[in-house]
């Protein structure tokens, strides 16, 4: 049977719709503007020097038709469980549990990176201090948050993110009138061809350091996730999707060609960040201990936002039938208790990281979550396919389109199917399929194991099959 979506049948599974759409929005970008911008940058320079501002470009142009196709499905029928859900209904049952289990693993390895590099932060000011004190504390901290109502996260993450985008706003006009107004030789455009040229290290390094924008923009879905929990989900993803994407855009690309335009590539990679060492170049008083203070509320708001992901999705592989049936259960006040606990395995393996390798501990995790993070956004573009076709052999027509269907999402994951294959010849990235295609034949067998697919008669919540 086909059933009609409206917007009195969308189904929460208990979860609370008190989200706004100004919630979701900044919820999208708490999870977006996080390690990524502020140290994964680093990173993608050293690979691609000037032209890692092409990287973040074909990274957030992915990000658009992720979001859009997540958009069009969310805004057609919300779920709880999102793409997850999505995918168990057009994809099948086995779609649903490969990619809810792939980005339950990478939300988890994220929420360790972004609590990782709040431990490396922290030692600035407190070089004495061990830094696993700090990752104990603050994980303590954003699990209280979590364990509360959703309307407390939704409030924290909110003020969390408006700190992140002041903070960026103000550097990207100061970073302008430098360039533009100061009048000073030494800033401009000709730094992206100061040293080694534009492109340092071929188009290979500028293709390979996507990867890093692709870890960098993780966290866009989570519009998709938290729809379920807003008060009108259609209105809220589709006023999201067109503002979050157009921010993401100027926070990435605007700001990374402002910094790479005050100082050549090489001079960025002697810091910890590149918005320190443009700071101390442009001497700005005080300058570091004013960063560290944005780097560390971006990271707990990127690891607040992901760890909420992270407790949605596995609360939505319990009521699948396909993870323990106590992960599913809420707690009087609508909040996933089991699901948090569980989901907070992240800040565990992170500990366990930083000990064995404290200096270069926080790249590890990155190279570990980018699988999950790009193999989710392949599915969530695999899923879309397979939703437009059923539902147009249905005859059913849609409120919002992903525009330039089917060329846009199978250009989408041909690209992130090309980076994954990339990331095996990239020394920075090599870790990620050396994890990622082991874990995914470990689940594989464990979902054959148990015997899912002749267990699963019926399905609690979701968009019907068109079939």
């Amino acid at each position: 049977m086909i059933g009609t979506p409206t917007q009195s049948s969308q189904e929460s599974n208990g979860l609370r719709r008190v989200l706004t759409s100004r919630q979701l929005t900044m919820i999208a970008l708490g999870g977006a503007i996080g390690t990524g911008l502020f140290m994964g940058s680093q990173l993608g320079i050293a690979m691609a020097g000037s032209s890692v501002i092409l990287s973040y470009l074909i990274g957030g142009l992915i990000a658009l038709l992720v979001m859009g196709a997540l958009a069009e499905m969310t805004v057609y029928r919300a779920a709880a469980g999102s793409f997850g859900q999505y995918a168990q209904d057009y994809l099948g049952d086995f779609g649903g549990y490969l990619i809810r289990y792939i980005y339950w693993s990478a939300l988890v390895l994220a929420v360790g990176t972004e609590v990782s590099a709040v431990g490396d932060y922290m030692q600035l000011w407190f070089p004495e201090v061990p830094a696993i004190f700090w990752v104990v504390l603050f994980s303590a901290a954003l699990l209280a948050v979590n364990l509360a109502n959703v309307r407390a996260f939704g409030t924290t993450e909110y003020w969390f993110s408006a700190i992140k985008v002041f903070a960026v706003v103000a550097f990207i006009i100061l970073a302008a009138w430098l360039v533009f107004g100061s009048g000073n030789p030494s800033y401009g455009f000709a730094n992206y061809t100061a040293e080694s040229g534009f492109f340092a290290h071929g188009f290979g390094g500028m293709f390979a350091a996507v990867i890093v924008a692709i870890f960098s923009y993780m966290g866009v879905e989570v519009i998709a996730i938290a729809a379920a929990e807003s008060k009108n989900p259609s209105l809220a993803v589709r006023k999201a999707f067109k503002v979050t994407f157009l921010r993401l855009l100027v926070f990435y690309v605007l700001t990374m060609g402002l910094i790479l335009a005050l100082a050549p590539a090489s001079a960025l990679l002697g810091a910890g960040s590149p918005f320190v060492t443009v700071m101390s170049t442009v001497g700005i008083p005080f300058a570091d201990s004013v960063l560290n203070v944005v780097l560390i509320v971006a990271a707990l708001s990127a690891m607040n936002a992901q760890l909420y992901a992270a407790t949605r999705t596995l609360r939505s592989l319990a009521t699948a039938g396909l993870a323990p049936s106590f992960a599913a259960r809420l707690a009087s006040n609508g909040a996933p208790v089991s699901a948090v606990v569980l989901s907070a395995a992240g800040i565990a393996v992170a500990a366990l990281v930083y000990m064995a390798t404290p200096s270069g501990g926080l790249g590890v995790m990155i190279s570990l979550a980018t699988f999950g993070a790009m193999a989710t956004w392949l599915l969530i573009l695999l899923t879309h396919v397979a939703f437009r076709r059923k539902l147009s052999a249905a005859g059913r027509t849609l409120e919002f389109r992903l525009p330039g269907y089917p060329l846009a999402s199978l250009v989408g994951a041909l690209l992130l199917g090309a980076l994954l294959v990339t990331s095996i010849f990239t020394e920075q990235f090599r870790l990620t399929l050396i994890f990622g295609l082991p874990f995914t034949a470990l689940i594989s067998l464990l979902y054959l194991a148990t015997g899912q697919r002749r267990r699963r008669a019926g399905r609690p919540g979701g968009p019907e099959r068109l079939d």
